[in-house]
């Protein structure tokens, strides 16, 4: 599988265990087709840019670069989304990279923003 396409079979991995998790989302490149555009959209995680990288060597310092870059394109100055990798190997569960800054925001319920959180999932919906 040429890496392409292991990236976009890594994008739906992820926007799956996101359903999977009550979150609806779905792979962000083939609707909007910019290469701007998120890996996986979610309406109830729009505050949250996602990165997805399905590789075997990750070079996570270049991985956090373009979710950085791309989070704050098209955003004012100083005002960029918070961002995460998500990131696997072969055969491995996902991991999830973030700057210690969001993991602190995330502890303090700082994230995500006021109005911009999710109260239920879909399993909680459905017991």
């Amino acid at each position: 599988m040429n890496s392409r396409n292991k990236g976009k079979v890594g994008e739906r991995e992820f926007a799956a265990l996101l359903r999977d998790h009550g979150f609806d989302a779905r792979r962000g490149q083939q609707f909007s087709g910019s290469p701007d555009s998120p890996d996986v959209v979610s309406e109830a995680l729009a505050w949250l840019h996602v990165e997805v990288k399905r590789v075997q060597n990750l070079n996570l310092t270049d991985a956090c670069a373009q979710a950085e870059r791309d989070a704050g394109r098209g955003a004012p100055a100083g005002q960029h989304k918070p961002w995460i990798v998500a990131h696997r190997r072969n055969h491995a569960p996902w991991l999830i990279t973030m700057t210690a800054e969001t993991f602190f925001n995330f502890l303090r319920g700082v994230l995500p923003p006021e109005g911009q959180q999710q109260t239920t999932t879909k399993k909680e919906q459905t017991v």
